[in-house]
């Protein structure tokens, strides 16, 4: 214990912020904060929201469990960068790329990563053409926010226009995305290690806000029933993805699969979740890896610059 608390010193996790993924954030906090303290680790919670970012600055290292924006888009990492204090997860650099779901799809497409066919949305677009090229259903999203919020599927011809009406209430750019439906997947990373693939079997039509957080309904399964060839070559492809991006520490990349077998990869999440409902957490155990064990190692990682 007291090698840990050394090593350490003292350890702010920061939850809550102002996101909309707020709620979220806090449960992942707490989840962090507790196996932290039951690991011996000088743990505090912080919530930016209400606390002055300058108090940070009594702490020796921080554990970032925000979600969304001013936690996940470079900017709290900035504000760690300049204050010299270490901290877990990506960079400022890959943080704010990734929280752009635009702009990682066109770095995985210069890198020749698969991804969903997409075009970005605005009021002048040609909603009926872009229901025709693509078929329904479809997807749109804000390209800046996480967990699912203001995404919308379309599966009514003549109602793509309402969704991106919908979608723009949040904020920021909004694409429309190509469905892909033969499955939902993600890929836990952890710093050179890529974790066992989980596939996510919601009982809602896709795996929404709902499905990710408030139902028990969800199914998970990992690792995941592809081939081993299959497996390799999605994980490496997934680690192609993430370091593509600049991304070192821990995260998670998400991707699709057709009918056909064919991958897509859909986005990277550069802070993501640690509830009782999370991904890297479920593939950690399937590694052998206990929840207090993966929190200690991400914390291990901590950085700066």
């Amino acid at each position: 214990m007291s090698e840990i608390k050394r090593d350490f010193g003292k350890v702010a996790v920061l939850m809550g912020g102002t996101s909309g993924e707020r709620e979220v954030s806090l449960n992942s906090g707490k989840g962090v904060l507790a196996a932290l303290k039951s690991q011996g680790i000088d743990a505090h919670a912080f919530d930016p929201a209400s606390e002055p970012l300058d108090a940070l600055k009594a702490f020796q290292r921080v554990f970032i469990a925000l979600h969304g924006g001013y936690g996940e888009d470079g900017s709290i990492q900035g504000a760690l960068e300049i204050m010299g204090i270490p901290y877990t997860g990506p960079g400022v650099m890959a943080s704010a790329i990734g929280m752009d779901k635009f702009r990682t799809k066109l770095i995985w497409q210069a890198v020749g990563l698969p991804v969903p066919e997409y075009v970005m949305l605005d009021e002048g677009s040609d909603f009926a053409a872009i229901e025709k090229r693509f078929g329904l259903p479809l997807f749109v999203k804000p390209a800046n926010e996480g967990s699912s919020i203001g995404v919308f599927m379309v599966t009514v011809p003549g109602t793509l226009k309402n969704a991106f009406e919908s979608a723009r209430k949040h904020g920021g750019l909004i694409m429309a995305e190509k469905g892909v439906m033969g499955g939902e997947y993600t890929v836990g990373i952890l710093g050179e290690e890529v974790l066992p693939i989980v596939k996510i079997e919601p009982a809602t039509a896709f795996y929404d806000y709902e499905a990710k957080y408030l139902r028990d309904d969800t199914r998970y399964i990992c690792p995941a029933s592809l081939s081993p060839a299959k497996t390799a070559e999605i994980q490496a492809g997934a680690k192609k993805a993430f370091q593509a991006l600049g991304a070192t520490g821990w995260g998670r990349v998400d991707f699709l699969m057709d009918g056909d077998g064919k991958y897509y990869f859909l986005e990277i999440n550069t802070a993501p979740g640690m509830t009782s409902h999370s991904l890297v957490p479920m593939s950690a155990r399937q590694a052998g890896m206990s929840f207090e064990a993966l929190c200690v190692k991400i914390l291990e990682g901590a950085h700066c610059g």
